[in-house]
């Protein structure tokens, strides 16, 4: 008497891929679903027990459901000349009401309730293109930091071969004769507008306008020096700024 057909879904179908390199562990997956309205038992077999691993390799898929079971392949030395000659079989039957041992009903099972599907196992190693591309992709991440470095290194002596070291030195001396200038100027202008409030309630108490006219304009004539005296400086440090950024490219 003939086997049922498979009621079972295999996705892929007739044949697991395995694609290289084999140096590690390369899993393949199957997907198993049942579009019954029953229960289904199923299990997994292979002709090379010891060069794979299944999980799961056996079980129940509910009606309506799905499940994927995971076959992985252990390392080995490929050689692209020898054909796999490995296989799989999805060996499945529908679940007896009641079911509450498993092993039990595999063992009872009779061979005109039992289905089973068939796939083959190939072998691929990735396209030279491919391993290009990997490589090249490999040897970005891993020499990003010594091109980091070169291009560290390599900025540094461009920046010498336009500027020299007493130049740059000169300027560093210049920047800070005229920061300390500022902080003068900053200093004897707060000492300026301390002396000239004080002058100012001197004046108010006494009661002269014309001494108060004079003061004020005096104080006005030194804040004008002082802040042209500071927008000259800050001036002078902008055009300073844009030397050395031309230097330096």
């Amino acid at each position: 008497m003939a086997r049922p057909e498979q009621v079972l879904g295999l996705e892929p179908q007739h044949e697991l891929k395995f694609r290289g390199p084999f140096t590690d562990v390369v899993t393949a997956t199957l997907k198993l679903t049942n579009p019954t309205d029953r229960n289904v038992c199923f299990k997994v077999k292979t002709t090379a027990p010891r060069r794979y691993c299944v999980r799961p390799n056996s079980g129940i898929i509910d009606a309506g459901n799905s499940i994927n079971v995971s076959v992985m392949l252990q390392p080995f030395d490929y050689d692209p000349n020898e054909k796999s000659k490995h296989k799989f079989m999805v060996q499945s039957m529908l679940a007896p009401y009641g079911m509450t041992d498993m092993e039990g009903v595999w063992k009872e099972a009779k061979p005109e309730e039992l289905m089973d599907s068939k796939l083959r196992c190939a072998f691929e190693m990735p396209l030279e293109n491919d391993k290009t591309h990997e490589s090249e992709a490999e040897q970005n991440v891993y020499s990003s930091p010594s091109s980091v470095k070169t291009e560290l290194s390599t900025l540094p002596k461009s920046a010498s071969a336009s500027l020299d070291d007493g130049e740059v030195k000169k300027i560093m001396e210049e920047c800070k004769r005229l920061q300390m200038e500022v902080h003068r100027l900053r200093e004897e202008n707060k000492q300026i507008r301390e002396d000239d409030g004080l002058r100012k309630r001197k004046v108010t108490s006494m009661g002269s306008p014309h001494s108060s006219s004079s003061a004020m304009a005096t104080s006005a004539m030194r804040d004008e020096g002082l802040s042209t005296r500071i927008l000259a400086l800050c001036i002078l440090f902008f055009v300073i700024g844009v030397i050395i950024g031309k230097l330096a490219l």
